[in-house]
């Protein structure tokens, strides 16, 4: 699990002014909450923050001034067309307590080679310890046949990790090739039969008006 420490300030200016000028300034509003604690709202440097998030439900410790703040990141908002960031919801953890998140499922081996690997869920919910989250799983998918799945419930789980989602959700589907490329020759072959039968008696009627 992975742990950033990252200084942040506090904000007492709000507004979409606000929030600008602290973007252009290189920094992302943010807000912590949780715990029955009153929400605190914060800046955070960008840049650090943007490689932090980049691990799957990091654990951040905040420290603002003589206090820290422990927090997983809840909902991060990016501009739709220049991807940066916009805006950040943290949400309060303590150590030793557990947690429901959603943690990201890596397929690997090799499958049938006839079939069209369909990524149906790209996570699954899971509980596990704040500090020992994992930032992703493994689901072996070695010798899949076409045609069948892998579910919640094949995924590997670390020790105290336990599965939140249903169990029978399917998370990898090995689909069965389309016929349609199978279907498209043979209908390409009849229709060109079916042309040739119809030009046959063309054919005939104008060599016997011919005649």
């Amino acid at each position: 699990m992975a742990e950033v420490s990252i200084k942040g300030a506090i904000r007492n200016e709000f507004g979409k002014g606000a929030s600008r000028r602290i973007r252009r300034d290189g920094n992302v509003p943010a807000v912590i909450y949780g715990h029955g604690e009153k929400p605190t709202h914060i800046s955070l440097p960008a840049r650090e923050v943007g490689v932090a998030i980049k691990t799957s439900n990091v654990l951040l410790n905040i420290e603002l001034g003589e206090k820290q703040e422990l927090v997983l990141p809840k909902s991060i908002v990016r501009n739709p067309l220049k991807g940066t960031l916009e805006h950040i919801d943290l949400i309060i953890v303590r150590r030793g307590e557990r947690v429901v998140v959603n943690v990201p499922v890596h397929a690997h081996g090799k499958h049938d080679p006839e079939g069209i690997l369909e990524h149906v869920h790209n996570t699954i919910e899971v509980e596990a310890d704040v500090t020992a989250i994992p930032t992703s799983l493994d689901l072996d998918i070695e010798g899949l046949p076409a045609g069948e799945s892998k579910t919640a419930a094949d995924v590997v789980l670390p020790a105290g990790v336990v599965l939140k989602s249903d169990p029978k959700m399917v998370v990898v589907h090995l689909s069965v090739r389309s016929t349609a490329e199978e279907v498209a020759p043979v209908a390409a072959s009849a229709e060109g039969e079916a042309a040739a039968a119809a030009a046959a008696p063309a054919e005939g009627a104008a060599e016997a008006k011919s005649s």
